[in-house]
């Protein structure tokens, strides 16, 4: 069985810094592509930054020069730094990862992290 567990949210003032963490743990053969996720209230989960296997990332307009993405391959991690937070990023944040096991390729996420940026 395979979990992704989130840590690092809370709330912050607009324009300070938060770093969220995903560790996955199991039966894990290998980890694709992985990224984090977020859903405002009454909005739909979009995809925030995305990193795969090679170290190639991917970034929302909305978060482009503010967020970074990295990946720890050894340990199964993945982070998300955060800084000039704004209002608008306020959301619960779900980490994802493509994960390959016993043969078998299937997306997993986190059980979500709440941001609260206060303005």
């Amino acid at each position: 069985q395979v979990q992704l567990v989130e840590s690092g949210g809370g709330l912050v003032q607009a324009g300070g810094s938060l770093r969220l963490s995903c560790a996955a743990s199991g039966s894990i053969f290998n980890i694709n592509a992985m990224g984090w996720y977020r859903q405002a209230p009454g909005k739909q989960r979009e995809l925030v930054a995305g990193i795969s296997s090679d170290g190639s990332t991917y970034y929302a307009d909305s978060v482009k020069g503010r967020f970074t993405i990295s990946r720890d391959n050894a340990k199964n991690t993945v982070t998300l730094q955060m800084n000039s937070l704004k209002p608008e990023d306020a959301a619960v944040y779900y980490c994802n990862a493509a994960i390959l096991v016993a043969g078998d390729e299937s997306d997993y996420w986190g059980q979500g992290t709440q941001v609260t940026v206060s303005s």
